[in-house]
């Protein structure tokens, strides 16, 4: 199976919005060789696919106006509910920085549009269809 981090074999190399990049060890869950797993059977890091949608502003209240106004055209877009496992709130107190980071953390799966592809999908496999 290919991770959607790629290889994840190979060292792969973390952008910021710094110019420089720091290079990480990857197992084929994306997560690095050397994390310490848990020592239960039953207990496990999850490989599950969600990436962080990131709002900025000065405003916690225009940061969260502007997540909620993305979900909703997002929601249109996609034709159901986006699939958001957190909200996020974190401050970054850098000179010259938006003071508020509001990040949901949203199924990759339907960032790419996967339940449209899958509808569209059905509809041309459906009996009397093209």
């Amino acid at each position: 199976m290919v991770h959607p981090l790629g290889d994840a074999g190979k060292v792969s190399e973390l952008a910021s919005d710094n110019t420089e990049s720091i290079a990480l060890h990857l197992d084929e869950a994306g997560v690095s060789v050397d994390l310490p797993r848990p020592a239960h059977a039953g207990d496990q890091v999850q490989g599950v696919p969600y990436r962080p949608v990131e709002f900025r502003d000065d405003d916690l209240p225009t940061a969260l106006e502007r997540a909620a106004s993305w979900l909703r055209r997002t929601q249109e877009w996609l034709g159901e509910p986006v699939d958001v496992i957190a909200i996020h709130l974190d401050y970054d107190d850098g000179e010259n920085r938006p003071y508020y980071d509001v990040k949901l953390l949203c199924n990759e799966e339907d960032l790419a549009g996967a339940p449209i592809a899958l509808r569209e999908h059905v509809a041309k496999s459906a009996p009397g269809q093209g």
